[in-house]
């Protein structure tokens, strides 16, 4: 039972995210013996072996890579699990995982490490993102590209596509490309989104976000399928999702002012 009690918990804290959880107590914990924790010939772990020790709290797991935690006696482990990437670490005794965020607070704003590597292999390659059966939110030219992934029959892509209306009023330097990406527990999703993609209308897309009724489509577009496609290729499986020109990658409703300020850190 207490088996069976770990794994739920660990797969949870990789399916909705990191927690912030004692790791930053028990990290502290091995600065103050980092002499006798940070021997180097003594403590390696390959690819294979951190497989091996996680095996039992996360099944299916694939590892992507291994290094050095940012604090001594600890591993730093970038995995894949239930479809997600995510971070967790392992003590040099391999026998305690901790999945949570580290803190450096010594800096000023604190420095989360954890959040970086997360983002870091969770960047995406913007180059394989195809612009020209997207949806143009603005000045198609603008030099600050975003890429929204969006279902309209999302409340969430509500809220965001609210919001990026806000950033247009403010800065004429963005716009916005729209991947539309309906999600299967949205039954007639796929079809609205055929509909407006054949006619090429944000004005549609407004339309379905207001509840209003979308018609058939009338052609037999293929750009909604390979959408499909793309996003699970990407690793992309909810809506809406905020992709920057640096590769980095934002899900949920964020408000205006954070879109820019994520445009703005290059």
């Amino acid at each position: 039972m207490v088996k069976f009690i770990m794994k739920k918990s660990i797969i949870t804290a990789l399916t909705i995210g990191l927690a912030v959880t004692a790791g930053y107590q028990y990290a502290s914990a091995y600065d103050k013996t980092k002499g006798e924790q940070d021997c180097m010939k003594c403590h390696t772990l390959t690819a294979d072996q951190a497989k091996d020790v996680l095996k039992e709290l996360v099944p299916d797991v694939k590892i992507l890579d291994v290094q050095k935690g940012p604090v001594s006696g600890l591993w730093e482990i970038s995995l894949e699990a239930a479809g997600k990437k995510s971070i967790l670490y392992l003590d040099y005794s391999k026998t305690n995982v901790i999945a949570g965020n580290i803190f450096g607070i010594k800096s000023k704003p604190p420095i989360n490490y954890t959040q970086i590597s997360h983002e870091k292999i969770n960047k995406i390659d913007v180059a394989a993102i195809p612009l020209d059966n997207a949806l143009v939110m603005g000045d198609k030219n603008a030099k600050n590209k975003v890429i929204v992934f969006s279902d309209p029959d999302c409340p969430f892509c509500v809220k965001l596509h609210e919001n990026m209306k806000k950033v247009l009023e403010k800065r004429k330097d963005i716009v916005f490309f729209i991947k539309l990406f309906p999600l299967p527990m949205h039954p007639d999703a796929a079809r609205k989104s055929k509909t407006i993609m054949c006619e090429n209308s944000l004005a549609l897309l407004d339309d379905a976000f207001a509840k209003k009724k979308i018609e058939d489509p009338k052609c037999d577009t293929k750009v909604i399928d390979e959408n499909i496609k793309l996003g699970e290729k990407l690793g992309i499986n909810g809506t809406p999702n905020i992709i920057f020109a640096n590769g980095k990658q934002i899900p949920g409703a964020i408000d205006a002012d954070k879109i820019i300020e994520a445009v703005d850190k290059k």
